[in-house]
Protein backbone atom coordinates (compact mmCIF):
# COMPACT_ATOMS: atom_id res chain seq x y z
CA UNK A 1 0.00 0.00 0.00
CA UNK A 2 1.28 3.47 -0.87
CA UNK A 3 1.48 5.76 2.16
CA UNK A 4 3.52 8.66 0.78
CA UNK A 5 2.85 9.93 -2.75
CA UNK A 6 5.08 12.41 -4.53
CA UNK A 7 3.41 14.21 -7.43
CA UNK A 8 5.66 16.00 -9.91
CA UNK A 9 3.42 18.75 -11.26
CA UNK A 10 3.99 21.17 -14.13
CA UNK A 11 0.51 22.59 -14.66
CA UNK A 12 -0.03 20.88 -18.04
CA UNK A 13 -3.19 18.95 -18.94
CA UNK A 14 -1.24 15.72 -18.40
CA UNK A 15 -0.03 17.05 -15.05
CA UNK A 16 -3.55 17.88 -13.98
CA UNK A 17 -4.71 14.38 -14.92
CA UNK A 18 -1.85 12.93 -12.86
CA UNK A 19 -2.77 15.24 -9.97
CA UNK A 20 -6.32 13.86 -9.97
CA UNK A 21 -5.05 10.28 -10.21
CA UNK A 22 -2.74 10.81 -7.24
CA UNK A 23 -5.53 12.31 -5.16
CA UNK A 24 -7.71 9.28 -5.87
CA UNK A 25 -4.84 6.98 -4.84
CA UNK A 26 -4.31 9.03 -1.70
CA UNK A 27 -7.97 8.70 -0.77
CA UNK A 28 -7.97 4.98 -1.41
CA UNK A 29 -4.81 4.32 0.58
CA UNK A 30 -5.06 7.20 3.07
CA UNK A 31 -1.68 8.37 1.84
CA UNK A 32 0.09 11.67 2.36
CA UNK A 33 0.48 13.85 -0.73
CA UNK A 34 3.59 15.88 -1.49
CA UNK A 35 3.42 18.10 -4.57
CA UNK A 36 6.55 19.41 -6.28
CA UNK A 37 7.20 21.72 -9.20
CA UNK A 38 10.70 21.71 -10.62
CA UNK A 39 12.30 24.84 -12.06
CA UNK A 40 14.70 23.26 -14.54
CA UNK A 41 17.74 25.46 -14.06
CA UNK A 42 19.05 28.52 -12.33
CA UNK A 43 18.70 31.26 -14.91
CA UNK A 44 21.67 33.26 -13.70
CA UNK A 45 23.96 30.82 -15.48
CA UNK A 46 25.12 30.88 -19.06
CA UNK A 47 22.64 28.83 -21.03
CA UNK A 48 23.76 28.96 -24.65
CA UNK A 49 25.82 31.15 -26.93
CA UNK A 50 26.92 33.34 -24.02
CA UNK A 51 23.38 34.40 -23.05
CA UNK A 52 23.04 35.25 -19.39
CA UNK A 53 19.66 35.89 -17.79
CA UNK A 54 19.23 38.70 -15.30
CA UNK A 55 18.09 38.26 -11.73
CA UNK A 56 14.79 39.96 -12.72
CA UNK A 57 14.21 37.32 -15.39
CA UNK A 58 15.07 34.58 -12.93
CA UNK A 59 12.63 36.03 -10.37
CA UNK A 60 9.86 36.12 -12.98
CA UNK A 61 10.63 32.54 -14.00
CA UNK A 62 10.56 31.43 -10.35
CA UNK A 63 7.26 33.23 -9.79
CA UNK A 64 5.74 31.28 -12.69
CA UNK A 65 6.79 27.98 -11.14
CA UNK A 66 5.50 29.08 -7.73
CA UNK A 67 2.15 29.86 -9.36
CA UNK A 68 2.05 26.37 -10.92
CA UNK A 69 2.73 24.85 -7.50
CA UNK A 70 0.07 27.01 -5.85
CA UNK A 71 -2.40 26.07 -8.59
CA UNK A 72 -1.79 22.36 -7.97
CA UNK A 73 -2.20 22.75 -4.23
CA UNK A 74 -5.43 24.71 -4.80
CA UNK A 75 -6.79 22.00 -7.13
CA UNK A 76 -6.11 19.38 -4.47
CA UNK A 77 -7.67 21.55 -1.75
CA UNK A 78 -10.78 22.04 -3.92
CA UNK A 79 -11.10 18.24 -4.04
CA UNK A 80 -10.79 18.10 -0.23
CA UNK A 81 -7.18 16.94 -0.04
CA UNK A 82 -4.43 18.32 2.11
CA UNK A 83 -0.96 18.28 0.56
CA UNK A 84 2.44 19.75 1.22
CA UNK A 85 4.16 21.58 -1.61
CA UNK A 86 7.71 22.41 -2.58
CA UNK A 87 9.52 24.19 -5.40
CA UNK A 88 12.67 22.36 -6.47
CA UNK A 89 15.51 23.82 -8.55
CA UNK A 90 17.66 21.88 -10.99
CA UNK A 91 17.44 18.87 -13.26
CA UNK A 92 13.85 17.56 -12.96
CA UNK A 93 14.75 13.85 -12.84
CA UNK A 94 17.51 14.32 -10.27
CA UNK A 95 15.46 16.67 -8.09
CA UNK A 96 12.32 14.51 -8.14
CA UNK A 97 14.32 11.39 -7.23
CA UNK A 98 16.24 13.20 -4.48
CA UNK A 99 12.96 14.50 -3.04
CA UNK A 100 11.41 11.03 -3.19
CA UNK A 101 14.35 9.66 -1.18
CA UNK A 102 14.25 12.54 1.31
CA UNK A 103 10.53 12.16 2.07
CA UNK A 104 10.54 8.35 1.81
CA UNK A 105 7.97 8.33 -0.99
CA UNK A 106 6.40 5.01 -1.92
CA UNK A 107 5.18 6.26 -5.30
CA UNK A 108 6.04 9.06 -7.71
CA UNK A 109 3.17 10.20 -9.94
CA UNK A 110 3.93 12.12 -13.12
CA UNK A 111 1.89 13.12 -16.15
CA UNK A 112 2.93 12.42 -19.72
CA UNK A 113 1.54 13.59 -23.04
CA UNK A 114 2.34 11.63 -26.19
CA UNK A 115 4.08 13.64 -28.90
CA UNK A 116 2.79 13.18 -32.44
CA UNK A 117 6.16 13.08 -34.22
CA UNK A 118 9.71 11.95 -33.53
CA UNK A 119 10.86 15.57 -33.94
CA UNK A 120 8.57 16.71 -31.13
CA UNK A 121 9.76 13.85 -28.91
CA UNK A 122 13.40 14.64 -29.63
CA UNK A 123 13.07 18.42 -29.27
CA UNK A 124 10.94 18.54 -26.13
CA UNK A 125 12.41 15.57 -24.33
CA UNK A 126 10.53 13.77 -21.61
CA UNK A 127 11.33 13.12 -18.02
CA UNK A 128 9.06 10.08 -17.70
CA UNK A 129 11.45 7.44 -19.17
CA UNK A 130 14.47 8.82 -17.30
CA UNK A 131 12.48 9.06 -14.09
CA UNK A 132 11.49 5.41 -14.35
CA UNK A 133 15.17 4.48 -14.68
CA UNK A 134 16.38 6.63 -11.76
CA UNK A 135 13.49 6.53 -9.27
CA UNK A 136 14.05 5.06 -5.80
CA UNK A 137 10.43 3.85 -5.69
CA UNK A 138 7.52 2.93 -7.94
CA UNK A 139 6.46 5.41 -10.63
CA UNK A 140 2.96 5.93 -11.99
CA UNK A 141 2.88 7.68 -15.36
CA UNK A 142 -0.54 9.13 -16.11
CA UNK A 143 -0.87 9.43 -19.89
CA UNK A 144 -3.03 12.09 -21.48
Amino acid sequence: MYKKLLLAYNGSDAGQKALLASSELALWGRADLHLVAVMPMALNTVVAEGIVFSSDQEAAHRKGFEQVLDQGLALLADKGFSATGELLLGDPVHEICACAKRINADLIVVGHQHKSSWVQRWWSGSISPALIEEAPCSVLVSIL
